[in-house]
């Protein structure tokens, strides 16, 4: 089963940037959907961005839909999350998922494996 950890979490001002890695270990990466999800204090899990393993067939929630770019790197076994014009409803704790099967789903459940997370903080 694949390991995963994130990193690049921080504290921004609404409007700025920030950019998320996670880093894959233990499997062949470059057969896994990899998705990043997000959870707020005191709310369920939220699906932001997933990508096939081409490299370029993505899908994004509504929320983060032309402000954040998920990509990836094969050859490095790395999956980013550019996070662009942040909102303060943006703050959550980010985290990375792999799945073998998971092209199209959007459930954390529907992944194999995902990493601990990252804090993302954006204030007003």
């Amino acid at each position: 089963q694949v390991q995963l950890r994130e990193s690049g979490g921080g504290l921004v001002q609404a409007g700025g940037s920030l950019r998320l890695s996670c880093a894959a270990s233990g499997g062949t990466f470059s057969t896994y959907t990899m998705a990043w999800f997000r959870q707020a204090p005191g709310k369920d899990h939220e699906f932001v961005a997933a990508i096939g393993w081409n490299t370029v067939s993505a899908y994004y929630a509504d929320s983060v839909k032309g402000r954040f770019t998920i990509s990836r790197s094969n050859a490095n076994n790395t999956v980013y999350l550019q996070m662009d014009s942040l909102k303060t409803e943006d703050t959550a704790v980010y985290y990375c998922a792999a799945g073998q099967f998971s092209y199209g789903r959007t459930r954390p459940s529907e992944f194999d494996s995902r990493g601990q997370g990252t804090q993302v903080t954006v204030s007003s």
